[in-house]
């Protein structure tokens, strides 16, 4: 999502961060750039205007010049008008007498059908009892697709063959009151094109149900041209909200910028994935934080919270930090960070350094790193996995041969393994204070190699570290059990050797 907007944006705030103080010829300079990085991502031109005036006029006044970090002020400025051009963000509008319906509309191929299931699965986590309706019987198999995707996740889906799409919305209404339904989805049909029959139909089936949400369904990918469809579709029916999908798949995600200024319509969700699961509730900040760099934390506690079992994974937390940890918790720990979806979208959801140096990061080679490491791990006997220090060259040919890779790709997870245990059982020691200088030294994470796109620490591992220096006059033990150790054996040395000449 927005790679190439990020990119560009980033190497724009890189330059300006090296500078101490920023003149107003520095300021037009980021401004001309930010302005070609927004054209360049398909955002409409009456939008980038705007948003340059919007930040010229903040950024060439006082604001900057009392600023203590000019950068940084600027960088704050372009976050907060992009929040500002994206809108506010707005619910779903649930309330009078249920059922509540909910109509999707838009052209054919915007994937009503998948964000109809994707959505009826979010309300059901909300705590909604959902139906499906299938009113789109002119695209052939659209009546089967939403079928199966309401059996997989357990949905009732009503259709009745040879009944009108506006008749067929209604007598599903009386359905899901009967049935004690509080929320009723409409997948409605789509036409290669904004057509009078296409806004016909979608009057009457509003004018029979009174729906509290009728939400547009628009592909990403079509760029400015989102923004067009948009507005036909809100010049023949009432539009509450926008859903944009395949936002996953658009490098540039200028549609996402753009709609919400040029129609004046909220973005209520994005689709972000072909899964049910892959639907964002839309939100400003986080998306605007995304777009600049600065990660998506709030996003990454959702779906770790969505995804992990939070009994377990405290359970292994601890033993983590006790220093107790095998190579079957690092498989488990991997299987678990598999769960929280693709590998690619969790990376961009890091902030700052780490964001940065993930970003360089190859998703499909790493998503390959992993399943190899889980493959050595699983060739292990569990007295190895448990006790990795057995392992002899015979051992690790026979691993290597098992798991379809090299003894060198065997060595190189056990180094890794262990550069892991030292990190938790400093963590354990400094009571979780050590992850600061985790993340703090050398800028970040210095790189991401190796297997799993684990971080390669390097030789500055050990200096970061070393034990903490102690407070000014206070005694250093360690220091002087060392030296009397040293000193004891300098007198054990001395006397074998007179007693060597003695003989």
């Amino acid at each position: 999502m927005f790679g190439l907007l990020s990119e560009r944006l980033n190497q724009v705030f890189d330059k300006i961060r090296r500078r101490g103080r920023l003149t107003e010829k520095d300021v037009e300079e980021v401004l001309r750039e930010v302005r070609l990085a927004l054209l360049e991502a398909d955002v409409h031109y009456k939008v980038v205007r705007d948003f340059i005036q919007r930040v010229r006029e903040r950024a060439i006044g006082a604001e900057i010049h009392k600023a203590l970090l000019p950068a940084q002020q600027v960088i704050k400025i372009v976050h907060e008008e992009l929040v500002n051009t994206l809108g506010e963000p707005e619910p779903l509008n649930l309330t009078g007498p249920k059922p509540h319906v909910i109509m999707l509309v838009g052209l054919q191929g915007s994937g009503k059908t998948t964000t109809a299931a994707k959505l009826a699965r979010f309300l059901r986590r909300e705590g909604e009892r959902v139906m499906l309706v299938a009113a789109d019987p002119y695209r052939p198999a659209a009546v089967q697709q939403l079928q199966t995707l309401g059996e997989q996740l357990g949905v009732p889906v009503y259709y009745e063959e040879g009944v009108a799409p506006p008749q067929l919305v209604e007598r599903a209404k009386r359905r899901a009151a009967e049935g004690g339904y509080s929320v009723l989805i409409a997948d409605t049909a789509g036409r290669s094109q904004l057509d009078q029959a296409l806004m016909d139909e979608i009057q009457e089936m509003a004018r029979r149900v009174d729906p509290r949400e009728v939400l547009l369904v628009v592909d990403a990918m079509i760029g400015q041209e989102a923004v067009s469809v948009a507005q036909g579709f809100k010049e023949a029916v009432p539009i509450t909200g926008l859903i944009l999908t395949k936002m996953d798949g658009d490098a540039r995600g200028g549609a996402a910028i753009s709609i919400r200024a040029v129609t004046g319509v909220p973005i209520k969700f994005l689709g972000v994935g072909e899964k049910l699961d892959a639907l964002e509730v839309f939100d400003p900040q986080r998306l605007a934080s995304r777009i600049l760099g600065m990660g998506d934390i709030i996003g990454l506690i959702q779906k770790a919270e969505e995804a992990l079992d939070k009994e377990e994974a405290e359970r292994q937390a601890e033993r983590m930090l006790r220093g107790e940890f095998t190579l079957e918790d690092f498989r488990d720990q991997l299987r678990q960070m598999r769960k929280l979806g693709p590998l690619g979208k969790i990376l961009e959801m890091l902030p700052g350094d780490l964001g940065r140096a993930a970003r360089q990061i190859d998703p499909h080679e790493a998503e390959k790193q992993l399943k190899k490491v889980e493959a050595i791990i699983n060739s292990m006997t569990p007295e190895e996995r448990r006790r990795p220090e057995i392992l002899n060259a015979s051992r690790k040919r026979r691993i290597a041969q098992g798991s379809g890779t090299t003894v060198q790709d065997v060595n190189e997870l056990l180094r890794q393994y262990r550069q892991m245990k030292r990190i938790f059982k400093q963590l354990g020691r400094g009571g979780g204070l050590g992850l600061g200088r985790l993340f703090g030294f050398g800028g970040g994470m210095g790189g991401f190699g190796g297997l799993g796109g684990m971080p390669d620490l390097g030789p500055e591992f050990d200096d970061a570290y070393a034990p903490a220096p102690r407070a000014a006059g206070r005694p250093s033990t360690p220091k002087k059990k060392t030296k009397a150790k040293a000193k004891a054996k300098r007198k054990a040395k001395a006397k074998k050797k007179k007693k060597k000449k003695r003989r």
